[in-house]
């Protein structure tokens, strides 16, 4: 009895619309967000607020075709294309410390008091205290209080370039320059300017 040839395990079909997604991504140079899955294929990174965001293009879909791309729900470090992978990596990175210096400082902690009213293990947990001491040096290392404010608040807070132009009376120009140089300062500090993408 002739034996039957093995077959090859078939990928599992993707989520509807997720392969326009990621033709749209790679088509815009998006394709930060995407990563290989074990069929090689390339998918949007699951669980995430980039696999959430939505890329709506007009003229049938194509930006080849001079179709006009929306973003919902856009991350303004994503959302600015004129930033580089190395400025778009020290603004994560600088949200990130921030994010943790702030959510290990809300963590509770324990406490047991002793008769004679001494704390036991009473101090500040040294994941907090460095968690709070990288996020401090990261926002030292942006020097002027402009560029530090325009980080902060794009960065930290997510508010547009237009918004801040709005409120400070600037130019965009003028807003993205100073955000461009904050991101350049931080690269330096995180020690990722220069390095190349690999």
């Amino acid at each position: 009895m002739p034996r039957k040839a093995a077959k090859k395990p078939r990928p599992p079909k993707l989520p509807k619309g997720e392969a326009e997604q990621v033709r749209i991504r790679r088509e815009l140079g998006h394709d930060f967000a995407l990563k290989t899955d074990a069929f090689g294929r390339q998918r949007l990174t699951p669980d995430t607020a980039e696999a959430r965001r939505v890329y709506e293009v007009s003229n049938g879909g194509y930006t080849s075709t001079g179709g006009i791309v929306r973003l919902r729900n856009v991350d303004p470090l994503v959302g600015i294309t004129s930033l580089s992978r190395q400025q778009r990596e020290a603004g994560g990175r600088f949200r990130d410390d921030f994010e943790r210096s702030q959510r290990e400082g809300l963590q509770p902690q324990s406490w047991s008091e002793r008769i004679d009213s001494g704390r036991v293990g009473g101090g500040i947990p040294d994941r907090v205290l460095s968690a709070g001491r990288a996020y401090a040096h990261a926002a030292s290392a942006l020097g002027h209080w402009e560029v530090a404010e325009v980080v902060r608040k794009i960065c930290l807070e997510g508010r547009s370039v237009k918004a801040i132009a709005e409120r400070t009376g600037d130019g965009r120009d003028v807003v993205v320059k100073l955000l461009k140089l904050g991101l350049d300062l931080l690269a330096v500090h995180y020690g990722t300017m220069g390095r190349k993408a690999g």
